[in-house]
């Protein structure tokens, strides 16, 4: 019997708008997967503090969850924030996972990139000077979102990195997709530091156009084995 598929969305954004928008869900569902869609701590429909400290419970909340539904095992499917969450909690309880794919992530989940810029453009009237941040903040304007939520969010007392150290502990097989014009590449530093890791590269793809582009939806099910 196939696991449950896990699916966590990134920064800003909604189990909904990444997963269910996209198509992801439906496809799963179709395919006779049992799919699992948590909006993250902050987001949608969940609960959204505006205290950084709430933050630091973001992967316990989503383990929470899956032992709630009487979930041992998954496999997950993570964007961005998502795909960092996954493999936070996969460093810790590998045992839980079964296949694993993380897309939009590379190099910047090891370099500790300085979130700031996004935060303070998301509580700031004036206009960000940094594209990516000026993106953060179209998508904070959303009308499911909080963007005090996100900003302590960010500014989490735990930080929002993994190590290359805690990566080894992850058994899993994994995927990683990547667009070629992704801020949070290049992709090698973080294939080189899981044990079992294959990497597809989205030539002409940006961050934000990973969870729409059907190559990385194609390379996604093809490694799950949905339709195998």
């Amino acid at each position: 019997m196939s696991n449950p598929v896990l699916l966590l969305h990134g920064l800003a954004t909604s189990a909904s708008r990444t997963w269910r928008d996209n198509g992801w869900i439906d496809l799963l569902t179709d395919a006779g997967r049992e799919v699992l869609a948590p909006d993250l701590l902050g987001h949608g429909e969940a609960p959204k503090p505006h205290d950084p400290a709430a933050y630091d419970a973001l992967e316990q909340r989503v383990l929470d969850g899956l032992d709630a539904d009487g979930v041992a095992t998954v496999d997950a499917i993570g964007f961005s924030l998502g795909a960092r969450t996954i493999l936070a909690i996969a460093s810790a309880h590998p045992e839980r996972f079964g296949r694993i794919v993380v897309t939009g992530v590379g190099a910047n989940l090891l370099r500790h990139d300085d979130p700031e810029p996004i935060a303070r453009a998301l509580e700031s009237d004036a206009a960000a000077d940094n594209p990516i941040a000026r993106y953060f903040r179209s998508l904070a304007a959303m009308p499911d979102a909080d963007p005090a939520a996100l900003t302590a969010l960010l500014r989490r007392p735990g930080g929002l990195h993994v190590t290359a150290e805690g990566l080894q502990a992850v058994t899993s097989p994994v995927l990683v997709v990547l667009g070629d014009q992704d801020f949070a590449g290049p992709p090698d530093p973080l294939v080189e530091a899981l044990p079992d890791a294959r990497l597809v590269v989205l030539r002409g793809c940006d961050h934000f156009a990973t969870p729409k582009d059907f190559r990385a939806i194609d390379a996604t099910l093809e490694f799950l084995g949905v339709f195998g």
